[in-house]
């Protein structure tokens, strides 16, 4: 807990301390090369997922054990989510959105054990997935559509007076996209886990100990439905992003 108390009797918390990115051997700096907590995490969410949908989905029996269950809801679940919002043609690139997915719940359910490190409250990992997805969508739309992708940002449906300032209005929005996708899936997640551990410090004192506890209960029961929540949202912004590159024309 990264409470103490100082000389005049009070609490001092540092909440933040448990996103502090540390190097797994050693004290020296953390470099490109350097194996983190972040790597740690992930490549136990990386593990994770090889255990639920390879490991336990092998055997594809008729009357699948739970293991199997768990892996048929969250494909059936992504599959759907990817036909209804992009349609058929969206399907072909179901593997990434499901990667996406699976990744981010992984990473964000597991951060909720103890002692454990959420890699999904680094900006940098959701930047790298946020912007990785604005890349691939806005390659993507020019092979596909060459330079009627550009008709994505010109509304023909408006008056023509304003159909410039719409336009510029609909660039400035496509180029905030990978920051909006990545801050807030970071920012979600970071706040959840702040709180947690500023009533996890409370709880040190008698007096509020109880309704210290009392909060933990509740945020990490919150917490909970925010992992998952936060991938859907996740997910669901990356097949919205994807349609306009399959069908650029508003």
């Amino acid at each position: 807990m990264a409470t103490d108390a100082k000389s005049e009797g009070g609490l001092v918390f540092h909440p933040l301390d448990q996103f502090i990115v540390k190097p797994l051997f050693g004290d020296g700096p953390v470099g490109l090369m350097t194996v983190t907590n972040v790597t740690l995490w992930m490549g136990i969410a990386v593990l994770a997922i090889i255990g639920v949908f390879v490991l336990g989905s092998r055997g594809r029996a008729t009357i699948p054990t739970r293991m199997q269950s768990i892996a048929e809801l969250i494909y059936g679940f992504i599959y759907k989510m990817v036909e209804d919002v992009t349609g058929k043609d969206g399907v072909k690139y179901f593997p990434y959105i499901m990667t996406l997915f699976v990744f981010i719940l992984f990473v964000n359910y597991l951060a909720l054990l103890p002692m454990s490190y959420s890699p999904t409250s680094m900006i940098a990992v959701t930047a790298i997935m946020g912007f990785g997805v604005f890349i691939c969508v806005t390659i993507l739309g020019f092979v596909l559509n060459g330079a009627a992708f550009l008709g994505l940002f010109w509304m023909k449906d408006a008056p023509l007076v304003l159909r410039p300032i719409i336009a510029v209005i609909e660039v400035i929005s496509y180029f905030v996209r990978p920051v909006s996708h990545s801050i807030r899936l970071a920012g979600n997640i970071m706040a959840g886990h702040a709180v947690i551990k500023v009533f996890a410090g409370f709880a040190a004192l008698t007096l509020v100990s109880p309704v210290a506890i009392l909060g933990i209960t509740a945020i990490y029961g919150l917490e909970v439905l925010v992992a998952g929540i936060q991938a859907y949202v996740f997910t669901i912004l990356t097949c919205v992003y994807l349609k306009d590159a399959l069908h650029p024309a508003h």
